[in-house]
Protein backbone atom coordinates (compact mmCIF):
# COMPACT_ATOMS: atom_id res chain seq x y z
CA UNK A 1 0.00 0.00 0.00
CA UNK A 2 1.28 3.13 -0.92
CA UNK A 3 0.53 6.52 0.88
CA UNK A 4 1.88 9.82 -0.52
CA UNK A 5 3.10 12.82 0.66
CA UNK A 6 2.43 16.09 -1.76
CA UNK A 7 5.24 19.52 -1.75
CA UNK A 8 3.61 22.51 -2.91
CA UNK A 9 5.36 25.75 -3.70
CA UNK A 10 3.80 28.73 -1.45
CA UNK A 11 5.96 31.38 -1.45
CA UNK A 12 9.70 32.54 -2.79
CA UNK A 13 11.93 34.42 0.14
CA UNK A 14 14.55 35.25 -2.12
CA UNK A 15 17.05 34.46 -4.74
CA UNK A 16 20.78 34.63 -4.35
CA UNK A 17 23.65 32.37 -6.58
CA UNK A 18 21.00 31.27 -8.98
CA UNK A 19 18.99 29.10 -6.68
CA UNK A 20 15.63 29.88 -6.46
CA UNK A 21 13.84 29.03 -2.92
CA UNK A 22 10.51 27.66 -2.63
CA UNK A 23 8.54 27.31 1.14
CA UNK A 24 6.83 23.57 1.55
CA UNK A 25 4.03 23.53 4.30
CA UNK A 26 3.85 20.52 6.03
CA UNK A 27 0.31 18.95 6.71
CA UNK A 28 -1.70 16.30 7.46
CA UNK A 29 -1.32 12.96 5.58
CA UNK A 30 -4.38 12.02 3.04
CA UNK A 31 -4.16 8.41 5.27
CA UNK A 32 -4.12 10.84 8.49
CA UNK A 33 -7.43 12.33 7.59
CA UNK A 34 -9.14 8.85 6.45
CA UNK A 35 -8.02 7.84 9.94
CA UNK A 36 -9.55 10.58 11.67
CA UNK A 37 -12.56 10.59 9.41
CA UNK A 38 -13.44 7.01 10.47
CA UNK A 39 -13.44 5.94 6.82
CA UNK A 40 -10.45 4.21 6.77
CA UNK A 41 -11.22 0.82 7.37
CA UNK A 42 -13.88 1.04 4.76
CA UNK A 43 -11.26 2.57 2.40
CA UNK A 44 -8.68 -0.32 3.25
CA UNK A 45 -11.46 -3.00 2.69
CA UNK A 46 -12.32 -1.71 -0.54
CA UNK A 47 -9.23 -0.88 -1.72
CA UNK A 48 -6.10 -3.23 -1.65
CA UNK A 49 -3.71 -0.27 -3.13
CA UNK A 50 -3.77 3.74 -2.02
CA UNK A 51 -5.88 5.93 -3.94
CA UNK A 52 -2.79 7.67 -4.66
CA UNK A 53 -0.42 4.77 -6.73
CA UNK A 54 -0.87 6.54 -9.82
CA UNK A 55 2.70 6.30 -10.84
CA UNK A 56 2.55 2.85 -10.55
CA UNK A 57 -0.93 2.25 -12.18
CA UNK A 58 -1.80 1.27 -15.55
CA UNK A 59 -2.70 4.57 -17.48
CA UNK A 60 -6.47 4.68 -18.81
CA UNK A 61 -7.98 4.78 -21.05
CA UNK A 62 -5.32 2.27 -22.45
CA UNK A 63 -2.56 4.18 -25.05
CA UNK A 64 -2.76 7.52 -22.69
CA UNK A 65 0.78 8.70 -21.29
CA UNK A 66 0.45 8.59 -16.80
CA UNK A 67 0.20 11.61 -14.85
CA UNK A 68 3.74 12.18 -12.69
CA UNK A 69 5.17 14.89 -12.96
CA UNK A 70 12.24 23.14 -10.53
CA UNK A 71 16.65 24.89 -11.83
CA UNK A 72 17.78 27.27 -9.75
CA UNK A 73 14.91 28.41 -7.37
CA UNK A 74 13.91 27.80 -3.72
CA UNK A 75 10.69 26.77 -2.10
CA UNK A 76 9.52 27.57 1.11
CA UNK A 77 7.91 23.54 2.96
CA UNK A 78 5.20 24.00 5.80
CA UNK A 79 5.42 21.42 8.15
CA UNK A 80 1.57 20.85 9.47
CA UNK A 81 1.49 17.45 11.74
CA UNK A 82 4.43 15.78 10.45
CA UNK A 83 2.70 14.28 7.24
CA UNK A 84 2.45 15.90 4.06
CA UNK A 85 3.92 18.61 2.24
CA UNK A 86 2.81 20.92 -0.11
CA UNK A 87 2.89 24.59 -1.84
CA UNK A 88 1.56 27.00 -4.31
CA UNK A 89 2.11 27.61 -8.01
CA UNK A 90 0.49 30.02 -10.87
CA UNK A 91 -1.19 28.68 -13.91
CA UNK A 92 -2.63 31.08 -16.56
CA UNK A 93 -2.42 34.88 -17.07
CA UNK A 94 -3.19 36.42 -15.08
CA UNK A 95 -1.81 33.84 -12.48
CA UNK A 96 -4.21 30.95 -10.63
CA UNK A 97 -2.81 29.60 -7.96
CA UNK A 98 -2.87 26.12 -6.97
CA UNK A 99 -0.85 24.24 -4.14
CA UNK A 100 0.45 20.97 -5.34
CA UNK A 101 2.53 18.03 -4.34
CA UNK A 102 5.94 18.29 -5.73
CA UNK A 103 6.73 14.49 -6.61
CA UNK A 104 9.85 13.03 -7.44
CA UNK A 105 7.68 9.78 -7.73
CA UNK A 106 5.69 11.24 -10.96
CA UNK A 107 6.53 13.26 -14.11
CA UNK A 108 3.54 15.12 -15.06
CA UNK A 109 1.32 18.36 -13.70
CA UNK A 110 -2.32 18.19 -13.33
CA UNK A 111 -4.85 20.53 -11.38
CA UNK A 112 -8.80 20.48 -11.22
CA UNK A 113 -10.62 22.12 -14.26
CA UNK A 114 -13.27 24.37 -14.06
CA UNK A 115 -15.27 21.50 -15.57
CA UNK A 116 -14.56 18.79 -12.59
CA UNK A 117 -18.21 17.04 -12.14
CA UNK A 118 -16.11 15.69 -8.30
CA UNK A 119 -16.47 16.57 -5.13
CA UNK A 120 -13.55 17.14 -4.63
CA UNK A 121 -13.03 19.35 -6.85
CA UNK A 122 -15.32 21.88 -5.14
CA UNK A 123 -13.22 21.17 -2.21
CA UNK A 124 -10.63 22.76 -4.53
CA UNK A 125 -9.23 25.50 -6.43
CA UNK A 126 -10.33 24.90 -10.06
CA UNK A 127 -7.97 26.20 -13.24
CA UNK A 128 -10.66 28.43 -15.18
CA UNK A 129 -9.56 28.25 -18.99
CA UNK A 130 -11.12 30.95 -20.29
CA UNK A 131 -10.11 33.26 -17.77
CA UNK A 132 -6.77 33.12 -19.04
CA UNK A 133 -5.12 34.62 -21.94
CA UNK A 134 -2.25 32.49 -22.17
CA UNK A 135 -4.16 29.18 -22.65
CA UNK A 136 -4.00 26.69 -25.56
CA UNK A 137 -6.26 23.88 -25.39
CA UNK A 138 -4.54 20.39 -26.54
CA UNK A 139 -7.21 18.26 -27.46
CA UNK A 140 -5.85 14.98 -25.90
CA UNK A 141 -7.16 13.54 -22.24
CA UNK A 142 -5.65 11.55 -19.41
CA UNK A 143 -6.46 8.91 -17.11
CA UNK A 144 -4.76 7.45 -14.34
CA UNK A 145 -5.72 4.52 -12.46
CA UNK A 146 -6.35 5.07 -8.78
CA UNK A 147 -7.37 2.29 -5.94
CA UNK A 148 -10.99 3.93 -6.31
CA UNK A 149 -11.08 4.32 -9.28
CA UNK A 150 -9.84 6.46 -12.60
CA UNK A 151 -8.96 9.92 -12.67
CA UNK A 152 -9.91 11.59 -15.51
CA UNK A 153 -9.17 14.79 -17.70
CA UNK A 154 -8.57 16.94 -20.19
CA UNK A 155 -4.75 18.35 -21.91
CA UNK A 156 -4.08 21.99 -22.39
CA UNK A 157 -0.73 23.97 -22.59
CA UNK A 158 -0.11 27.09 -20.07
CA UNK A 159 1.89 29.30 -18.54
CA UNK A 160 3.49 28.41 -15.49
CA UNK A 161 4.97 30.56 -12.32
CA UNK A 162 7.42 27.86 -10.17
CA UNK A 163 8.85 30.84 -7.58
CA UNK A 164 10.18 33.49 -9.79
CA UNK A 165 10.64 31.52 -12.23
CA UNK A 166 8.29 31.46 -15.36
CA UNK A 167 7.66 28.18 -18.32
CA UNK A 168 6.05 28.75 -21.20
CA UNK A 169 3.51 26.82 -23.16
CA UNK A 170 3.98 24.07 -20.34
CA UNK A 171 1.76 20.81 -21.07
CA UNK A 172 -0.74 20.19 -18.11
CA UNK A 173 -3.77 18.23 -17.49
CA UNK A 174 -7.05 19.53 -16.00
CA UNK A 175 -9.30 16.65 -14.12
CA UNK A 176 -12.85 16.83 -14.77
CA UNK A 177 -13.28 13.55 -12.59
CA UNK A 178 -11.67 12.76 -9.04
CA UNK A 179 -12.94 9.76 -7.37
CA UNK A 180 -12.84 8.92 -3.75
CA UNK A 181 -13.27 10.57 -0.50
CA UNK A 182 -9.18 10.55 -0.21
CA UNK A 183 -9.42 13.27 -3.05
CA UNK A 184 -12.19 15.59 -0.90
CA UNK A 185 -9.85 15.10 2.18
CA UNK A 186 -6.42 16.29 0.43
CA UNK A 187 -5.37 19.36 1.25
CA UNK A 188 -3.21 19.90 -1.73
CA UNK A 189 -5.10 21.01 -5.65
CA UNK A 190 -2.93 18.66 -8.06
CA UNK A 191 0.49 17.27 -8.48
CA UNK A 192 3.79 18.53 -9.95
CA UNK A 193 5.56 15.76 -11.02
CA UNK A 194 9.54 15.60 -10.83
CA UNK A 195 10.53 12.25 -11.90
CA UNK A 196 12.23 11.66 -15.73
CA UNK A 197 10.06 12.01 -19.01
CA UNK A 198 10.10 8.04 -19.70
CA UNK A 199 7.68 8.46 -16.70
CA UNK A 200 5.28 10.99 -17.56
CA UNK A 201 1.91 10.39 -19.25
CA UNK A 202 1.46 13.84 -20.15
CA UNK A 203 3.00 13.31 -23.96
CA UNK A 204 5.34 16.57 -23.83
CA UNK A 205 8.36 17.68 -21.78
CA UNK A 206 7.91 17.37 -17.77
CA UNK A 207 7.89 21.03 -16.17
CA UNK A 208 11.89 20.42 -15.11
CA UNK A 209 12.63 19.46 -18.66
CA UNK A 210 10.76 22.41 -19.83
CA UNK A 211 12.98 24.59 -17.18
CA UNK A 212 16.21 23.01 -18.93
CA UNK A 213 14.83 23.22 -22.28
CA UNK A 214 14.30 26.99 -21.78
CA UNK A 215 17.29 27.61 -19.55
CA UNK A 216 15.49 29.11 -16.67
CA UNK A 217 18.57 26.82 -14.06
CA UNK A 218 21.89 27.40 -14.28
CA UNK A 219 22.46 23.79 -12.93
CA UNK A 220 20.07 20.56 -13.79
CA UNK A 221 19.46 20.44 -10.23
CA UNK A 222 17.01 20.37 -7.25
CA UNK A 223 16.86 19.37 -3.40
CA UNK A 224 14.69 18.98 -0.99
CA UNK A 225 14.43 19.84 2.77
CA UNK A 226 11.62 18.35 4.67
CA UNK A 227 11.58 18.85 8.80
CA UNK A 228 10.82 17.20 11.69
CA UNK A 229 8.16 19.00 13.15
CA UNK A 230 5.74 21.64 11.59
CA UNK A 231 7.30 24.23 14.73
CA UNK A 232 11.11 23.99 12.77
CA UNK A 233 11.79 26.83 10.65
CA UNK A 234 11.42 26.74 7.54
CA UNK A 235 8.99 23.78 7.80
CA UNK A 236 10.78 22.64 4.70
CA UNK A 237 11.88 23.34 0.97
CA UNK A 238 11.90 22.89 -2.11
CA UNK A 239 15.70 24.26 -4.18
CA UNK A 240 15.71 24.36 -7.48
CA UNK A 241 19.10 24.87 -9.71
CA UNK A 242 21.44 23.40 -6.07
CA UNK A 243 21.73 23.04 -2.94
CA UNK A 244 22.01 24.41 0.42
CA UNK A 245 24.84 23.73 2.83
CA UNK A 246 23.14 25.69 5.80
CA UNK A 247 20.24 22.63 5.44
CA UNK A 248 22.89 19.79 6.06
CA UNK A 249 25.91 18.66 7.47
CA UNK A 250 28.32 16.53 6.50
CA UNK A 251 29.45 15.25 3.02
CA UNK A 252 27.32 14.62 -0.03
CA UNK A 253 27.21 11.17 -0.90
CA UNK A 254 26.53 10.55 -4.64
CA UNK A 255 24.64 7.46 -5.92
CA UNK A 256 24.35 6.36 -9.39
CA UNK A 257 20.25 6.37 -11.25
CA UNK A 258 20.45 2.98 -11.62
CA UNK A 259 17.06 3.24 -13.79
CA UNK A 260 15.54 6.58 -15.83
CA UNK A 261 12.19 6.50 -14.48
CA UNK A 262 11.80 6.82 -11.11
CA UNK A 263 14.78 8.53 -8.90
CA UNK A 264 15.98 4.95 -8.74
CA UNK A 265 18.69 3.38 -7.03
CA UNK A 266 20.73 0.56 -5.74
CA UNK A 267 20.71 0.02 -2.28
CA UNK A 268 22.98 -2.58 -0.93
CA UNK A 269 21.29 -4.10 2.30
CA UNK A 270 18.79 -3.20 4.75
CA UNK A 271 20.02 -3.97 8.89
CA UNK A 272 17.93 -4.17 12.07
CA UNK A 273 19.65 -3.07 15.01
CA UNK A 274 22.77 -4.10 13.17
CA UNK A 275 22.14 -7.33 11.47
CA UNK A 276 21.52 -7.70 7.94
CA UNK A 277 18.46 -8.56 7.64
CA UNK A 278 17.03 -7.73 4.21
CA UNK A 279 18.32 -7.14 0.69
CA UNK A 280 21.47 -9.69 1.06
CA UNK A 281 22.31 -9.11 -2.29
CA UNK A 282 21.36 -6.10 -2.80
CA UNK A 283 17.99 -4.44 -4.18
CA UNK A 284 16.27 -1.07 -5.78
CA UNK A 285 14.69 1.63 -4.27
CA UNK A 286 13.23 4.47 -5.09
CA UNK A 287 13.93 8.35 -3.70
CA UNK A 288 10.20 9.35 -3.33
CA UNK A 289 9.28 13.08 -1.80
CA UNK A 290 5.34 11.83 -2.73
CA UNK A 291 5.43 9.15 -0.48
CA UNK A 292 4.75 9.73 3.39
CA UNK A 293 6.15 6.25 4.73
CA UNK A 294 8.65 3.46 3.85
CA UNK A 295 7.59 1.11 1.76
CA UNK A 296 8.58 -2.53 0.66
CA UNK A 297 7.83 -6.09 -0.58
CA UNK A 298 4.77 -7.45 1.53
CA UNK A 299 6.83 -10.66 2.27
CA UNK A 300 9.83 -8.14 4.00
CA UNK A 301 7.80 -5.58 5.72
CA UNK A 302 5.89 -8.21 7.69
CA UNK A 303 9.25 -9.37 9.00
CA UNK A 304 9.88 -5.98 9.30
CA UNK A 305 6.75 -5.18 11.40
CA UNK A 306 7.85 -7.82 13.85
CA UNK A 307 11.60 -6.97 14.26
CA UNK A 308 10.09 -3.78 15.65
CA UNK A 309 7.13 -4.49 17.40
CA UNK A 310 4.77 -3.42 15.52
CA UNK A 311 1.32 -5.24 15.52
CA UNK A 312 -1.37 -5.17 12.91
CA UNK A 313 -5.04 -3.63 13.42
CA UNK A 314 -8.25 -4.72 11.99
CA UNK A 315 -7.91 -1.37 9.61
CA UNK A 316 -5.24 -2.55 8.10
CA UNK A 317 -2.72 -0.13 10.29
CA UNK A 318 0.70 -1.32 12.10
CA UNK A 319 0.93 0.05 15.81
CA UNK A 320 3.58 0.26 18.63
CA UNK A 321 2.86 0.20 22.31
CA UNK A 322 3.99 3.98 22.63
CA UNK A 323 5.69 3.07 26.20
CA UNK A 324 8.35 0.80 23.96
CA UNK A 325 9.76 3.59 21.67
CA UNK A 326 13.23 3.37 23.58
CA UNK A 327 13.82 -0.26 23.33
CA UNK A 328 12.65 -0.41 19.73
CA UNK A 329 15.80 -1.45 17.17
CA UNK A 330 17.21 0.83 15.01
CA UNK A 331 16.40 0.10 11.10
CA UNK A 332 19.91 0.98 8.79
CA UNK A 333 19.91 1.19 4.83
CA UNK A 334 22.76 0.64 3.02
CA UNK A 335 23.04 3.02 -0.10
CA UNK A 336 26.38 4.05 -1.88
CA UNK A 337 28.55 2.32 0.98
CA UNK A 338 27.20 4.44 3.37
CA UNK A 339 24.86 3.75 6.49
CA UNK A 340 21.46 5.41 6.82
CA UNK A 341 20.45 4.64 10.09
CA UNK A 342 16.94 5.16 11.71
CA UNK A 343 15.99 5.32 14.84
CA UNK A 344 12.88 4.54 16.50
CA UNK A 345 11.39 7.88 16.82
CA UNK A 346 12.28 8.66 13.15
CA UNK A 347 10.37 5.75 12.02
CA UNK A 348 7.51 5.89 14.47
CA UNK A 349 4.55 8.57 13.67
CA UNK A 350 2.48 9.70 16.45
CA UNK A 351 -1.24 10.64 16.44
CA UNK A 352 -3.70 11.60 18.79
CA UNK A 353 -7.03 9.76 18.24
CA UNK A 354 -10.16 10.20 20.08
CA UNK A 355 -7.97 11.97 23.24
CA UNK A 356 -5.86 9.24 22.82
CA UNK A 357 -1.98 8.92 21.83
CA UNK A 358 -1.28 6.15 19.30
CA UNK A 359 2.17 5.23 17.44
CA UNK A 360 1.98 4.15 13.85
CA UNK A 361 4.83 2.45 12.24
CA UNK A 362 6.67 4.13 9.14
CA UNK A 363 6.64 1.39 7.02
CA UNK A 364 4.39 -0.31 4.55
CA UNK A 365 3.97 -3.16 2.33
CA UNK A 366 3.67 -2.21 -0.95
CA UNK A 367 4.40 -5.19 -3.79
CA UNK A 368 6.08 -2.69 -7.06
CA UNK A 369 8.33 -4.52 -9.22
CA UNK A 370 10.89 -3.22 -11.47
CA UNK A 371 12.90 -5.19 -14.30
CA UNK A 372 15.47 -5.27 -12.01
CA UNK A 373 13.53 -7.23 -9.33
CA UNK A 374 10.84 -5.63 -6.24
CA UNK A 375 11.70 -2.08 -5.12
CA UNK A 376 11.79 -0.08 -2.25
CA UNK A 377 10.40 3.26 -1.54
CA UNK A 378 11.91 5.40 0.85
CA UNK A 379 9.98 8.13 1.27
CA UNK A 380 9.29 11.28 3.67
CA UNK A 381 9.94 9.27 6.98
CA UNK A 382 13.45 8.54 5.40
CA UNK A 383 13.91 12.07 4.02
CA UNK A 384 13.45 13.64 6.89
CA UNK A 385 16.15 12.75 8.04
CA UNK A 386 18.36 12.82 5.13
CA UNK A 387 18.58 16.18 2.57
CA UNK A 388 18.17 14.79 -1.16
CA UNK A 389 19.66 16.08 -4.16
CA UNK A 390 18.40 15.33 -7.88
CA UNK A 391 21.25 15.67 -10.69
CA UNK A 392 19.83 15.04 -14.12
CA UNK A 393 23.03 16.75 -15.28
CA UNK A 394 25.03 13.62 -14.02
CA UNK A 395 22.04 11.05 -13.26
CA UNK A 396 23.07 11.18 -9.68
CA UNK A 397 20.80 10.99 -6.12
CA UNK A 398 23.00 12.81 -3.28
CA UNK A 399 22.27 11.81 0.51
CA UNK A 400 23.42 14.06 3.46
CA UNK A 401 22.49 14.39 7.06
CA UNK A 402 19.80 17.31 7.40
CA UNK A 403 20.64 20.02 9.77
CA UNK A 404 17.44 20.38 11.86
CA UNK A 405 17.39 23.34 13.72
CA UNK A 406 14.66 25.38 15.47
CA UNK A 407 15.66 29.21 14.27
CA UNK A 408 16.62 28.90 10.73
CA UNK A 409 16.81 32.50 9.98
CA UNK A 410 19.87 32.70 11.19
CA UNK A 411 21.45 30.81 8.68
CA UNK A 412 20.09 32.64 5.44
CA UNK A 413 23.34 34.67 5.42
CA UNK A 414 25.68 31.54 4.78
CA UNK A 415 23.57 29.94 1.83
CA UNK A 416 25.34 28.71 -0.75
CA UNK A 417 25.40 26.67 -3.61
CA UNK A 418 27.24 23.17 -3.55
CA UNK A 419 27.19 21.73 -6.91
CA UNK A 420 30.54 19.99 -7.25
Amino acid sequence: MKWTVFLTICSLIWAAHGLIRIPLKKVRSVRSLLRASGVLKEFMRDHQTDVFSRRYAQCFPAGTPSLRLLDHTRVKLHNYMDAQFYGQISLGTPGQNFTVIFDTGSADLWVPSSYCVSQACANHQQFKAFDSHSFAHDGRTFGINYGSGHLLGVMGRETLKVGDLTVKEQEFGESVYEPGQAFVLAQFDGVLGLAYPSLAEIVGKPVFDSMMTQKLVEKPVFSFYLSRRQTMDPEGELIIGGTDEALFSGPINWIPVSHKGYWQIKMESIAVQGIASFCPRGCQAIIDTGTSLIAGPTNDILKLQELIGAVPTSIGEYLIDCARLTSLPHVTFILGGVEYTLQSQNYVRKEVLGGRELCFSGFVAMDLMSQQGPLWILGDVFLTEYYSIFDRGQDRVGLARARHQADYSNQLAINHTIYP
